[in-house]
């Protein structure tokens, strides 16, 4: 074949794009920011197996990786705790994330795949209104096709033209802001104080989350607006009385975060471009884990590509792997990300009550990465379950009309996702897609 394809930036679908699009043949090179020893942040990351699998690479030496402690969560009043109860087959690696950066990159130069480090992706190269190559800070290059894995601040993205229905920026309560520090463990917990989640902490929008490790606790500050050092070392000094575990001494990380948490972008090709992973919003918006997910893509995209068999890589072409993955995973998370949207109207008294009363439990909260379907845990309810769930929604009239209030926009973002033009015509995908972001207004 020997079409040239770029894959701007390092991220994990694109990196595993590379490699199996390297396996069929084509000339693929990845153009990354950082130097090779810095990829990624100095934190673990957790992420399904089954993304692994689908890439056909086997899972890593155990000594690579532990599997996810249960996560314990609270509402603000820290009153009532639900704890997940996961299968050891279900539960998610837990892998230190430039570890999985290495294995990633060491089997996509066995296929073939270069990689050009210290290379700041700056913009696309036009030529009409097809992406022929992208600009750096170290020159012009030139491919057939522009894979974009520069992440949810893409510079490509931001760059494609409004003709193409691919939106350049998240809006409000599209992203999280994260402080993240591995602190001196100074304290043993319980199992079930392991992973703790703190949801609205202070009555405010986002999380708090410890977690107590063998050698360290791993704290994360997470809201939607943006904060300071200052701010995060603030809330960290305000968990430490119920939480023994912090230290003072911070060993590693203390970075900060920008993650996606919303529905996949609604366009995703465009003629010689297509994006994927966090430049594609493709995390679970409930949770904003996404390595699966982009893994899970990067198949979808290589198929795709390889099916094309006039190498235009046109956005008629393209438009394969944009249906595709809404079949496999982007048509379940729009309703995930209408829930999302619900948790950001919830005041903390609420959410307190959601948890005191049942109508969130243990069994509700066990979601994890490949928890791909609000269906599949609906469905799983018992009517008993239902029961204590309604009578308790009846009893609060303010939560239920929230609740309602989202069933409503749910029931109209799945609706409208279901009508995806399956055949690439922009006029009908430029209508569609106006209708698909207006579902997700908060």
């Amino acid at each position: 074949m020997g079409k040239k394809i770029i894959v701007a930036g390092g991220g994990h679908g694109g990196i595993a794009a590379a490699m199996l699009l390297a396996q069929r043949g084509y000339d693929v090179t990845v153009y990354e920011r950082n130097a090779k020893t810095k990829m990624g942040y100095d934190w673990t990351d957790i992420f399904d197996r089954k993304g692994l699998l689908a890439i056909g690479l086997p899972v890593p030496d155990h000594s690579l990786y532990n599997l996810k402690n249960d996560v314990t969560f609270y509402g603000p009043a820290m009153e009532t705790a639900l704890t997940q109860n996961t299968d050891d087959d279900k539960k998610e690696i837990q892998m230190e994330r430039r570890e999985i950066y290495k294995y990633l990159i060491s089997y996509a130069v066995k296929a073939g795949v270069k990689f050009e480090y210290k290379h700041n992706v700056e913009e696309p190269i036009f030529f009409g209104n097809r992406v022929v190559g992208i600009k750096t800070d170290k020159g012009e290059y030139y491919a057939d096709l522009v894979i974009d894995a520069c992440g949810m601040n893409s510079p490509l993205r931001q760059k494609m033209p409004a003709s193409t229905g691919i939106q350049n920026n998240p809006i409000e309560y599209e992203q999280f802001y994260v402080y993240r520090a591995f602190f001196n463990k100074t304290a043993e917990v319980s199992d079930d104080e392991k992973f703790k989640i703190i949801m609205l902490p202070n009555n405010e929008l986002g999380i708090s989350w410890v977690a107590t490790e063998e050698d360290h606790t791993d704290v994360l500050i997470g809201r939607f607006h943006k904060f300071d050092l200052d701010y995060a070392i603030e809330q960290i000094d305000l968990m430490r009385p119920t939480n023994p575990s912090i230290g003072t001494e911070i060993i590693r990380a203390g970075d900060f975060a920008n993650i996606p948490v919303r529905q996949p972008l609604g366009v995703m090709v465009a003629d010689g471009y297509a994006a994927i992973g966090d430049s594609a919003f493709m995390t679970v918006p409930i949770i904003g884990s996404g390595i699966a997910n982009a893994l899970k893509a990067a198949k979808i995209l290589a198929d795709a590509v390889s099916s094309d068999y006039s190498n235009s890589f046109s956005a008629e072409t393209l438009w394969e792997y944009q249906k595709n993955y809404y079949k496999a995973i982007g048509a379940s998370m729009a309703p995930m990300a209408c829930v999302k949207l619900l948790l950001t109207r919830l005041e903390g008294h609420e959410l307190d009550y959601i948890f005191a009363k049942g109508i969130l439990n243990a069994e509700d909260m066990t979601i994890d990465a490949d928890s791909s379907s609000l269906g599949a845990m609906l469905s799983g309810m018992s009517p008993a379950d239902i029961k204590i769930k309604v009578q308790g929604l009846i009893n609060n009239k303010e939560i239920l009309k929230k609740v309602v209030n989202m069933g409503l926009q749910l029931g109209k973002a799945t609706a409208v996702t279901a009508a995806m033009p399956q055949k690439y015509n922009r006029k009908a995908i430029l209508k569609w897609v106006e209708q698909y972001n207006k579902c997700f207004k908060h």
